[in-house]
């Protein structure tokens, strides 16, 4: 897939993987993000070989992320979305949203699918809804997958 990048001010989105900082994203899923808490390293690792993901930064430092799962064709999973702290309210998310939603192997999909308890407010702003039908969604979910006994 073609790389793609966006450069605004001290600031780029990219989806080089080869530019990602493996390490600060583990990092940040494994201790901050709340919904992976102590992911292993070679998970994330594994995940972003199998994805298309964003990586957003500031000078040469990634203080960002975002990541897609595909078919490129009819349905697309965006998760593991975050900012560090120290640059929020900055309009960032909304960029990084921007160019995510924007991408070019993305459009004309029949579904996204996005699983959060928190920005609410963002993700509406780019059509997603709470789930109209929820009696027909079904999942099987492990929260201690990453938990050593």
């Amino acid at each position: 897939m073609k790389i793609t990048e966006h450069s605004f001010g001290d600031f780029f989105i990219t989806t080089d993987k080869a530019k990602l900082d493996i390490v600060a994203i583990h990092d940040f899923l494994s201790k901050h993000s709340g919904w992976s808490n102590d992911i292993p390293f070679d998970n994330v690792k594994t995940s972003i070989d199998n994805s298309l993901n964003f990586g957003l930064f500031y000078k040469d430092k990634q203080i960002g992320f975002a990541r897609v799962i595909s078919d490129f064709s009819t349905i697309a999973y965006l998760g593991d979305i975050y900012v560090l702290d120290d640059y929020r309210g900055q309009g960032l998310s909304k960029k990084l949203m921007e160019v995510v939603m924007g991408h070019p192997s993305l459009q004309g999909l029949r579904r996204w699918i996005l699983l959060t308890s928190t920005a609410d407010w963002l993700y509406e702003k780019y059509g997603f809804t709470k789930l109209p039908k929820p009696e027909i969604y079904m999942e099987l979910f492990n929260p201690n997958v990453y938990k050593k006994d």
